[in-house]
């Protein structure tokens, strides 16, 4: 194992440069992982989780790099936080703290459809997480790809999950496992939320996602904060300059750390 205050964590795969750090690709039982290891590890080797789209409006993911931290990711595509997510999810933990000695605590971090695992793998091990920062987060499948309110939804994506969870459609409408509805767990653990969201989001309708987590979650007794983007859709994800959200992850995170 590699020591946990090294610089230089050496870790398995094919390197290559992403954006000017050295990139780690490499399978765990056949699934694609990825590590980005920053040029100067800052001290406790901390690291984000990103779920889904890597690569894509990545101005948090270079500022956490900047800082020393560690970038990870696990293919989880088209699995809409089911049961298989999960399992990957799990393997891909163990995996880095058990054989490279991250720390315990990862911040979680979810765009768009990324928000179902995300939030999937906090509610089982609320103990494992410092944080979640979740950007346009779908946050309950019936909104999307469902299409069950008012945005259009995905019907072959709404058919994926279907599939992937093993539910019928009468089943889907009354499942109780959504973000949405398993924010307590959360809140109990004490884990902070952030959300990025654009206020005309056509695709992940605002009202029928983070309003109703954010709603719920305080109620609870939990903490979230939402960065409204008054004239922004569902794209661009993010802030260019990620500065807030960078704040609210290194207040939080250095609270919680284990």
């Amino acid at each position: 194992m590699n020591s946990p205050n090294a610089d230089k964590i050496c870790f398995p795969g094919i390197k290559s440069d992403w954006n000017g750090y050295d990139r780690f690709d490499f399978e765990l039982e056949g699934v694609a992982c990825i590590v980005v290891r920053p040029e100067k590890t800052s001290e406790g080797v901390p690291w984000i989780w990103r779920a889904r789209f890597f690569g894509a409006f990545p101005y948090l993911d270079l500022a956490m790099l900047k800082l020393g931290w560690h970038l990870a990711y696990t293919d989880v595509a088209e699995l809409y936080g089911a049961p298989e997510a999960m399992r990957r999810y799990d393997r891909f933990y163990n995996f880095l703290t058990t054989e490279y000695g991250l720390p315990k605590r990862p911040v979680l971090e979810g765009y768009s459809r990324g928000g179902l695992p995300v939030y999937g793998w906090a509610v089982k091990n609320p103990d494992k997480v410092a944080c979640i920062y979740a950007d346009a987060p779908v946050c309950d499948f019936k909104s999307w790809p469902g299409g069950k309110g008012a945005g259009p939804g995905s019907e072959e994506c709404w058919n994926t999950v279907l599939n992937v969870y093993g539910l019928s459609e009468d089943e889907a409408m009354n499942y109780g496992g959504n973000p949405i509805d398993n924010l307590e767990p959360l809140a109990v653990a004490g884990i902070p939320l952030i959300h990025v969201v654009g206020d005309i989001d056509e695709v992940v309708p605002l009202q029928e996602n983070t309003v109703i987590l954010e709603e719920r979650y305080k109620k609870l007794g939990g903490t979230i904060e939402v960065i409204h983007k008054p004239d922004c859709a569902h794209h661009p994800h993010c802030l260019e300059n990620p500065q807030p959200i960078v704040d609210f992850i290194l207040k939080h995170y250095n609270r919680r750390k284990a």
